[in-house]
């Protein structure tokens, strides 16, 4: 029996992503393409091959399976009929001879996380949000380190605290960061993420309901479940670096058009190990996968057919096993890319040069009483 596992993508930018495999579908307006997703059947996309271990050379084969819903097709239709979707994208996965399955952006998100999904299918449901988690900790460290800003001194944003990506990231960065603000619409849910993360750290940890106490910020990583882009050019400070773990993303477009000083990164790109050939051009370059595909390889290549990460709570051992899991094999964190393309070493020496001016104004206090809601 083969190593493998299949992993199921879906359109976000109805009009680019249906063009990617049906050119001549995306020539129809985004309207009527997101009307018709929900008549589509789940669709066979590519093979995935050349996935190899750097520690003994085992080899994986996979297959991308496409949900044809959309993030706002999934939103606006009854749970029982998006999941019903899924469950069908994953019987074709099943008959294609996947062990293990990985869901992909919204997939992922919808409803209890996969639970549901995976108690109708036969093979085990992962994901992959624990080692999403991994490498977003990994490029906060590394864009840490090449921009010169310690993470001791910083202040750490989490958007959409209250998920479970945001709230395991919070409890691993409190020992590192000098202070933390997590930011969502739960103020329950954001006190309980603030007590864990004060027992795990000593920082200074804050809540706030207002997207606009961004701007205290030196470093922000965003992951949460919104349809529409909530992090606009006037919420970030001059130097901020921001990890864009979302998908769809959290953070407007028109911040690379118009905030040049700071430093977006695209969350959770991984370099794969092996000659790999993914079959089909999801938007990033040779050999690159998102993390929550890779987590859905590493298992595969480690044999361990189980539903690893599942549902709503994710724990701090789940996140520093599959990190361990996927290095072992060889999974590295990718270069940094930013809105579908490659940073520049220009970008970032701008970036730090608006850092350095930055420190030499004074520190805007936070206003943490606040009730303004924002997280669809």
């Amino acid at each position: 029996m083969h190593d493998s596992f299949a992993f199921i993508i879906h359109p976000i930018d109805p009009k680019r992503d249906v063009s990617r495999k049906f050119p001549t579908l995306g020539k129809l307006p985004a309207w009527l393409i997101d009307y018709l997703s929900l008549f589509f059947p789940p669709v066979y996309i590519s093979e995935i091959k050349g996935i190899r271990s750097v520690v003994d050379g085992r080899t994986a084969q996979g297959w991308f399976v496409a949900c044809p819903l959309t993030p706002k097709r999934m939103m606006s239709l009854p749970s029982a009929v998006v999941y019903k979707k899924i469950i069908q994208t994953g019987k074709l996965a099943e008959k294609l001879g996947a062990r293990i399955l990985g869901l992909g952006a919204f997939t992922s998100v919808v409803g209890d996380g996969g639970i549901t999904i995976s108690r109708h299918l036969q093979i085990p449901v992962t994901t992959g949000d624990s080692y999403t988690i991994a490498q977003a900790i990994h490029a906060i460290r590394r864009a840490a380190v090449i921009l010169d800003v310690p993470l001791h001194n910083s202040t750490v944003a989490i958007v959409g605290a209250t998920g479970a990506i945001g709230a395991v990231c919070a409890e691993m960065l409190a020992s590192e960061a000098k202070s933390l603000l997590l930011i969502g619409r739960r103020m329950e849910k954001l006190n309980e993420v603030a007590d864990r993360a004060r027992v795990a750290g000593n920082a200074q940890v804050a809540i706030t309901d207002d997207i606009n106490q961004l701007t205290a910020a030196h470093f922000i990583i965003t992951v949460t479940s919104a349809v529409d882009a909530i992090i606009e050019p006037q919420h970030l400070r001059r130097g901020a670096i921001v990890c864009d773990v979302a998908r769809p993303r959290d953070v407007s477009r028109q911040v690379a058009e118009q905030r040049p000083d700071v430093l977006v990164i695209e969350g959770g790109m991984v370099r794969v190990p092996g000659a790999v050939d993914f079959g089909f051009n999801f938007g990033f370059p040779p050999k690159m996968a998102y993390a929550c595909m890779a987590e859905t390889m590493a298992l595969t290549l480690d044999q361990r057919y189980e539903s690893y990460t599942l549902g709503k709570d994710i724990s701090l051992s789940q996140v520093t096993t599959i990190d361990k899991i996927a290095t072992r094999h060889g999974f590295t964190l990718g270069g940094f890319r930013s809105f579908e393309r490659a940073v520049s070493e220009e970008e970032i020496a701008f970036v730090k040069a608006c850092k350095q001016s930055e420190d030499s104004l004074p520190v805007k206090p936070l206003n943490m009483q606040t009730n303004q809601l924002f997280i669809q």
